[in-house]
Order: structure tokens, then sequence, then C-alpha cells
């Protein structure tokens, strides 16, 4: 079952409401997303992704996840 960026950028909005989020990749599978919030300052690079890639549990764990690879962009605003 595909997804399309919609509703990944809607997923991660569900944990980050107030975050600046753009989500690109048309095949139903293979997606990248920036994703800027004020939660991040302070965290490394790495504590930053896993909270996002927490707000997508489900839809990209294991060989059943329908997002097939995301590329993941996050930074706390400048």
């Amino acid at each position: 079952m595909a997804i399309d960026a919609q509703e990944i950028e809607t997923l991660i909005r569900q944990s980050f409401p107030n975050a600046e989020i753009e989500v690109q990749g048309d095949d139903g599978v293979h997606f990248s997303a920036l994703v800027i919030d004020e939660s991040f300052r302070g965290m490394n690079r790495v504590q930053q992704q896993r909270a996002v890639m927490k707000a997508l549990q489900g839809k990209i764990d294991g060989s059943h996840g329908e997002i097939h690879a995301l590329g993941l962009t996050t930074r706390a605003p400048d």
C-alpha cells in the first residue's frame, strides 16, 4: 500500500505541530523530508532524527513498512 508525501507530513505534524515541514517524493515509497522545529534545540542530529522517526513508527518499520526510504534533514530554527 503506497503512502504519499501529504500523509507523511500529517504524521510528522502530529508530533511537531509548530514545525516547518517539507516532504517530497512521488513514487509512493521513496521520500525526503525537512523538519525544522524549536524542540530540536540542544539535541544532536541523531536525537532529532530519532524523534521524527518515532512519529513515523509503523509506517517505516521493517519489510512491511509503507515507506521504503526516507532522506531526513532536521534542525532547530536559525
